[in-house]
Formats: structure tokens, C-alpha cells, sequence
């Protein structure tokens, strides 16, 4: 009978476990062997010992030696990303009118090329929903970019987005600004200092419709946000105004002091950042005119006047 040997394996492999779950350690007589996911070695917990191997490689066939060698073999497509509507997963035609060797092609090749991305790009989309995202993820890459924010925070505002797509908080708003909220939003939220003024530059909506819907889009989404933290603008002004890093020490302790007292509250990040760099400027003798403090900062100096003096006052110093 055929079901006889299968049923003798299935015994066999039970005798099998069974000796493994009573099998000591030969070298400390320890009883706790586990074996390793990767390589399928039984091993002992306490000392390390490789009582059985069973190696199995999990990796590629083909061998490599150098990196330029690896990414020519790998077959390996790209990862999946937020930052697209589809994920990256469709097909992308490439724009060159080249075959695969290089060489150019004729012109009745390049009019079906052109009419295949022409089509590519119409079915990409299928209704007014994934249009609605890819317009809305493009401006998301397009004002990341002009900011220079990591690849990370991209990613962030994508999901966000996204959310509040699906959570229906697109309605009645324009597409512009909860794109441009979103990506303010994750700037907050992976701790990358950009001011509302920063990213309203860079977008195409007012300044007041960007923060009114950055806090609709928080409330709805429940997105924890902590207060910004005036040190995280210090090291990009320093740097802008050239000054050196007694100057940045200086701003954060008296950030720092000042804060513990509570002037803090309720005061502009970008604007109270800028006048502890004045005031620290002047007390190392690098000094920086409030103009040009303002004008790194996006605020006015009147904003820094009052800051410094209260400040100093805080400080003690006269």
C-alpha cells in the first residue's frame, strides 16, 4: 500500500523529535538546544555548541565580489514606496528612444513608443480618486525637494495624506493644502525644523490656509504633535550666518535658562531661536547685525528686539 511508507516517514520524524527534545548538550549537559532560523543549526543555548548542521543557503545563486558586481546580477526590483500612487509598482517606459543596447530607434518604433507611454500614463490612473493622489504626492515630492527635507519625511507626508484621504478630509478643502499640511505635519513629526513660513514659500496656497488646515488634519487624524523645540533651528541658522560653535553652545544654554522661566510659552520658535543666537553672538564678540539675524530666521526685527531684551533680563544681564 502507498499510504504504509508515508506513514513509517511521519513515525520516523516523530522518533526524531522526540530524541531532539530529550538530547542534552555533550559538552555542559545542558537540556536548552534551540536551533537557529537562518542557518538550521541545533545548538546550545548556555555554551554555544553546534550539535547538528544543516545548512541551507538562502541566498542568490550567482556570486559577486564588489558591489558594481552585485547590482548588475541583482534581480531584485525597487522597494515599494508611499511617495507614489501606485506604490511604484506599475511599469515605467522609459522616455529615451533607445532599445536595450543603445542604439537608436526608427521612427515607426519611436511612434508606437510614443503612443505606448501615452497610454501608460492614461491607465495609471482609473478614476478620480488615484488622480486626486498622484497630483496630490507630486506636489508633496515637488515642495520636499525645494525644502530639502530627507527622503524619510517624504514618506511620512505620503501616509498622511493618504489618511486623510481615505478618511474623507479632502472635502470642501483644495488638494494644494492638505498636501502642503501633511508635509508640514511630518516635518513636526520626525523632528525636522521648517517653519510655517518655510514651507508656505514653497507651496501654493496662503500662509492661513496651510495652518488652518494643518490643524483640522490633526485634530481629525489624532496626530500627537509636540511643540517645536527652538534648538532644532539653532544649527541650520549658525551655519547660515557662519558662526562658529561657542556661538551655538552659547544659544542652546540660553535657550535653555530662559526656557526653564517660562518666557517659552506662547512665543514663536523661529523668532525666540533668533534672538538667542543675537544674544549669544554678542557675548562671544561675533557679532551679527539684527538684520541679517532676521533675514536668516524669515522674521522681523522687531520680533528679535523683543525676544533678546526679555532674554537678557532673564538672564541677569544688563
Amino acid at each position: 500500500m502507498s499510504w504504509q511508507p508515508r506513514e513509517r516517514e511521519r513515525e520516523a520524524e516523530k522518533e526524531t523529535d522526540t530524541e531532539k527534545a530529550g538530547q542534552r548538550c555533550p559538552e555542559c549537559e545542558a537540556e536548552q538546544l534551540i536551533t537557529h532560523g537562518d542557518q538550521g543549526e541545533l545548538m546550545c543555548e548556555e555554551c554555544g555548541l553546534i550539535i547538528e548542521e544543516h545548512n541551507m543557503d538562502r541566498g542568490p545563486e550567482w556570486r559577486a565580489f564588489n558591489q558594481q558586481e552585485r547590482e548588475s546580477k541583482s534581480r531584485v526590483g525597487a522597494p515599494t514606496t508611499k511617495t507614489m500612487h501606485d506604490k511604484g509598482l506599475t511599469t515605467t517606459i522609459d522616455w529615451q528612444n533607445k532599445d536595450a543596447y543603445g542604439r537608436s530607434l526608427s521612427s515607426e518604433k519611436r511612434s508606437q513608443m510614443h503612443r505606448l507611454r501615452k497610454w501608460q500614463e492614461r491607465i495609471r490612473t482609473k478614476d478620480a480618486g488615484e488622480r486626486n493622489l498622484q497630483f496630490a504626492l507630486s506636489e508633496i515630492d515637488r515642495m520636499a525637494s525645494a525644502l530639502g527635507v530627507p527622503r524619510a519625511v517624504r514618506e511620512v507626508a505620503s501616509v498622511i495624506y493618504r489618511r486623510a484621504l481615505a478618511e474623507d478630509l479632502i472635502r470642501g478643502r483644495s488638494i494644494e493644502g492638505v498636501a502642503t499640511s501633511a508635509l508640514y505635519a511630518a516635518c513636526r513629526q520626525e523632528g525636522i525644523p521648517r517653519s510655517l513660513d518655510e514651507v508656505a514659500e514653497v507651496s501654493r496656497v496662503p500662509q492661513k490656509e496651510i495652518g488652518r488646515t494643518y490643524r483640522y488634519i490633526a485634530q481629525e487624524l489624532g496626530l500627537e504633535l509636540e511643540p517645536v523645540d527652538p534648538k532644532q533651528y539653532v544649527p541650520r541658522f549658525c551655519s547660515e550666518l557662519g558662526l562658529s560653535e561657542e556661538v551655538e553652545q552659547k544659544t542652546r544654554e540660553i535657550i535653555e535658562q530662559t526656557a526653564e522661566e517660562g518666557l517659552l510659552s506662547g512665543k514663536s520658535p523661529t523668532g525666540y531661536a533668533a534672538a538667542a543666537i543675537y544674544a549669544a553672538s554678542l557675548l562671544c564678540n561675533e557679532k551679527k547685525t539684527q538684520r541679517e539675524v532676521a533675514e536668516v530666521a524669515q522674521v522681523t526685527e522687531v520680533t528679535i528686539r523683543n525676544r533678546y531684551q526679555e532674554q537678557i533680563e532673564a538672564m541677569g544681564i544688563y
